[in-house]
């Protein structure tokens, strides 16, 4: 807390150095709160979100405008005098900046259990399509390659890709021209570059979508 008495150009500038070297001195803070609050309080300091309080008379708009463009946390507080005896303390300007990095945390951190939570069932899915394809009939090989899953008879009939942020990738050994292709299902990729191998993508983002593709790997496996 830094006080001036009046309007104080300094008060700002003031109170950030002296912010500056508590930062830099914190042992020395901690052995003064100890020796004079003892060794309970000391361990409580906190210095994940030091703020500087400045009171003064008044402040100026440059004042205010700083504070806002400053990455600190700052509260201006400006004094009232009322007789000899009251004072009166009104907030001109607070700048927080450990709530906005409170929020962002949250914020993250619901972003991080949402993509854990898609990312579980985009494998659950994936163990729906591997049981669907190993079931289509006998002498089904499942190999493991490098960027796909694949599945032969005497050849590749099925590729699949590791799971993506939302959907499975999905390649077939069926000609794209025998097949009544769906915008955001099926897609013609012959002549594309992709991972595996096959013309026709298949795209499954739920157990619906591939209960609709089992046509679709049925004559794949046929064709091989």
């Amino acid at each position: 807390m830094e006080y001036k008495r009046g309007t104080d150009a300094g008060v700002i500038n003031q109170g950030l150095f002296y912010m500056s070297w508590l930062m830099s001195h914190k042992d020395a803070f901690r052995g003064l709160v100890r020796d004079r609050l003892g060794v309970t309080a000391a361990s409580q300091v906190l210095w994940s979100g030091p703020r500087l309080i400045c009171i003064a008379g008044d402040f100026t708009r440059y004042d205010v405008h700083a504070v806002r463009e400053h990455r600190r946390s700052i509260d201006l507080v400006r004094y009232r005098l009322f007789g000899s005896d009251l004072l009166g303390l009104e907030t001109v300007a607070s700048v927080s900046t450990g709530g906005q990095v409170a929020r962002r945390a949250r914020r993250q951190a619901v972003a991080r259990a949402a993509a854990d939570v898609q990312g579980a069932s985009m494998v659950e899915l994936a163990s729906t399509v591997d049981e669907a394809l190993l079931g289509l009939g006998d002498g089904v090989n499942r190999v493991e390659r490098r960027t796909y899953r694949a599945y032969q008879r005497l050849r590749n009939f099925a590729c699949l890709c590791p799971p993506q942020r939302s959907k499975l990738l999905v390649y077939l050994k069926v000609d794209p021209q025998d097949v009544d292709l769906v915008p955001g299902f099926t897609r013609d990729v012959s002549g594309l570059g992709h991972h595996g191998t096959g013309d026709l993508e298949v795209q499954l983002r739920t157990p619906k979508d591939v209960e609709r593709a089992q046509d679709l790997f049925r004559a794949s496996y046929a064709a091989a």
